[in-house]
């Protein structure tokens, strides 16, 4: 892969890495530091991408470990009391107040399936999961986000 094609795949990627990042920091700063760290060792990795096709989902295994490095820094360093609310308004704010109620190992393939739009073993690739495992926590997500949209 030249510069010229990983700088297109970045940038087709760009808003989906924000997404995911959103998902796991919840903080607009963190998710751009994540997702300009991804793009660096994704640079610099580059020689371990075995298979282009893939790029997408090895990508977004580099965004994930990087969030998870920032949210054990975040831990460190910043009282979560102290962590700002996000400002920007979800389109319907009753489903973007249960999906934050999720775990976050329900919430995050839960996103990446539906609204990225990867399939069950890219979602199982970016988060070294079983397929299985996956399709379960998709299924036990909804079937919570169902069970409280009866209740409303």
């Amino acid at each position: 892969m030249d510069e010229n094609s990983f700088t297109s795949e970045m940038m087709q990627c760009t808003q989906m890495f924000y997404r995911i990042a959103f998902t796991i920091l919840r903080n607009r700063e963190d998710c751009l530091d994540a997702m300009q760290e991804t793009a660096f060792r994704a640079w610099k990795k580059l020689g371990s991408l075995r298979n282009e096709r893939y790029f997408r989902t090895w990508a977004t295994r580099i965004l994930i470990n990087e969030c998870k490095t920032i949210l054990r820094k975040r831990r460190r360093n910043i009282p979560l009391e102290d962590i700002p609310e996000i400002a920007t308004e979800p389109p319907d704010p009753t489903l973007a107040l249960m999906l934050h109620d999720l775990p976050e190992h329900l919430r995050l393939p839960l996103v990446m399936f539906y609204l990225e739009g990867m399939t069950e073993k890219e979602v199982a690739y970016a988060l070294r999961l079983p397929q299985t495992t996956v399709r379960g926590r998709i299924a036990r997500a909804k079937a919570r986000l169902r069970k409280e949209l009866e209740e409303l």
